[in-house]
């Protein structure tokens, strides 16, 4: 059973940056396509961004784009996310996940940015 730990959140001010990250358990991380996703109150979990297994990054929401960086090591069972010139609407808890997976997911790492 895969594991996902994310961690790295925060309270930043306005135009400030955040990495997150995210460590999976288990031999399987590195053969697998992953996302990073966020939730906001009161709002359905979205997918934010999402890397291939060979390092591809595929996809971005247009909220994000330019902004956001998402990358990974196979070896270190590791994905991130860099975010610069967070906005207040990027609030939310952030989750990484394999898309359509049905991994189970972690426990999040919450965003706050609020001046």
């Amino acid at each position: 059973q895969v594991q996902l730990v994310e961690s790295g959140g925060g309270l930043v001010q306005p135009g400030g940056s955040l990495r997150l990250s995210c460590v999976a358990s288990g031999n399987i991380f590195s053969i697998h396509t992953m996302g990073w996703y966020r939730q906001a109150p009161g709002k359905q979990r979205e997918l934010v961004a999402r890397i291939t297994s060979g390092g591809i990054i595929n996809y971005y929401a247009d909220s994000v784009k330019g902004r956001f960086t998402i990358s990974r090591d196979n070896a270190k069972k590791t994905v991130w996310l860099q975010m610069n010139s967070l906005k207040p609407e990027d609030t939310a808890v952030y989750y990484c996940n394999r898309p359509s997976s049905g991994w189970p997911w972690g426990q999040g790492t919450q965003v706050t940015v609020s001046s």
